[in-house]
């Protein structure tokens, strides 16, 4: 026989609150091992308790993982919106454009320097 069903809503009771929590975040925290292990997938777990208390779990490091995410993230936002794409590569131009008008402005002083 198992176990009754709970109503997912806040514990009031700040003491069975802590307990359910350091249960559950115990065993996300497995749970997110094993997922790692098993499937060989790249694992980041970042959870903060109601005090502000940083509980993390990454299967390789946390750095990567979330410059992955990030990455991956843009990438995505790109493919939603190819118009965001579009603006990036004309703001890459404009700054190349700047940096050459830089580039040349220096040549034409050190030519005026030079004669």
């Amino acid at each position: 026989m198992g176990r009754g069903k709970i109503a997912i809503r806040r514990i009031e009771n700040p003491t069975n609150r802590q307990v359910t929590f350091s249960k559950r975040r115990n065993g996300l925290l497995k749970k997110a091992k094993e997922l790692s292990v098993l499937c060989d997938a790249e694992v980041g777990l970042m959870v903060f308790s109601s005090t502000g208390k940083l509980y993390d779990y990454a299967s390789t490091s946390m750095k990567s993982v979330i410059e992955r995410y990030n990455k991956l993230k843009e990438e995505h936002l790109m493919l939603m919106n190819p118009a965001s794409e579009v603006k990036a590569r004309e703001l890459e131009s404009k700054n190349g454009l700047t940096r050459l008008a830089q580039t040349i402005a220096k040549l034409d002083i050190l030519c005026i320097i030079a004669t």
